[in-house]
């Protein structure tokens, strides 16, 4: 039996290569990968060549060494069993179903202490979208909804549309979502959203007024398009606030801040899962956002979410698709079966 790991070796380009399969350390466990979710944001940069190359690889993922330059493993939502354990190990590890911050291979070492335990009212598939949800969970962190407070969510692929289901569980008065593709915007709906709208079809800042009866309070741009920065900003109100959860790479922003922005004291914040904000860090750990997010993943109904399941030995053919045919997808998932 083979290791099977996939690397983004130039911009639209990838390629499965084969090793042994490895054999844990004293202090290490092997998992043997089911299934792992693609993250079509910061993916989708790296595939396109668009990622920072000299940027250094995100801190938290030990898994991802060096910067972003070809070739390159990465990925962040790998779940698997524990199928060996060293010598240091506790044997209650083996068999047991674990979410791994990993690249997307059918085998690889991990410190136990590294690994999350699946609970078991999460199926696998489901928690292949735990990172995608504690992100979501690290925005309502961020933007701290309030009571009565007009929302509106730019963007409704994996994260958009999980950042939306926990808004809507929020005491917020309204909640628009902003996405051109319907199979999303269904999903919207579905998720709690009170007014949906395509923003290839109308006037954005003067739909987001008339669906929420007032500008946003509170506004996240989460779409990954540079573009859409200026007209959340656009849609937001006075004294409001938006955070840009989106990654752009090497896509440039341009912004007009000349008109309402400067008068209106509107604040624009980057929000990012990889740290918590300092004025959290004094209660919020990572482990009670790691509980707080297994928990919502229980609540939540996120299966509708995952749209296509591919073997590794095929994921040129889905990066393909998310790139030129992104509407037909919501979540995809590799398997290793």
């Amino acid at each position: 039996m083979s290791a099977r790991s996939l690397y983004f070796t130039a911009p639209r380009t990838v390629a499965v290569r084969s090793r042994p399969v490895p054999e844990p350390g004293p202090a290490e466990v092997r998992v043997r990968a089911t299934a792992s979710a693609i993250s079509a944001g910061t993916e989708g940069l790296i595939y396109r060549g668009e990622a920072p190359k000299e940027l250094p690889a995100d801190e938290e993922l030990e898994t991802v060494d060096g910067d972003l330059s070809f070739p390159l493993q990465y990925g962040y939502a790998a779940v698997g069993e524990v199928t060996a354990v060293g010598d240091d190990v506790d044997t209650a590890w083996r068999g047991r179903t674990v979410f791994a911050y990993n690249g997307h291979e059918s085998h690889f070492l991990a410190r136990p202490e590294t690994l999350l335990t699946v609970p078991d009212g999460v199926s696998p598939r489901a928690a292949t979208l735990f990172a995608n949800l504690e992100t979501a969970v690290t925005f309502l962190l961020d933007g701290e909804p309030l009571l009565g407070e007009h929302a509106a969510v730019f963007g409704q692929g994996t994260v958009g549309l999980l950042t939306t289901a926990l808004l809507a569980e929020s005491p917020l008065e309204t909640l628009v979502t902003l996405e051109p593709y319907a199979n999303r915007r269904e999903r919207s709906r579905a998720f709690g959203a009170d007014r949906v709208l395509d923003p290839d079809d109308c006037s954005i800042p003067d739909a987001v007024e008339g669906a929420a009866g007032g500008r946003a309070d509170l506004t996240y741009e989460l779409s990954g398009d540079p573009d859409a920065l200026d007209d959340a900003i656009a849609a937001t109100g006075f004294d409001g606030r938006v955070l840009v959860g989106s990654w752009y790479g090497t896509k440039p922003a341009t912004l007009d801040l000349g008109g309402r922005f400067h008068r209106d004291r509107i604040e624009v914040r980057s929000s990012q899962v990889s740290t918590i904000d300092p004025r959290l860090s004094g209660r919020w750990s990572r482990k009670r956002r790691h509980e707080l997010t297994w928990d919502w993943l229980e609540r939540l109904e996120v299966a509708s979410l995952v749209t296509h399941e591919i073997p590794l030995e095929d994921a040129g053919n889905a990066y393909e698709m998310l790139e030129n045919r992104p509407g037909e997808a919501i979540q995809v998932v590799l398997t290793y079966d």
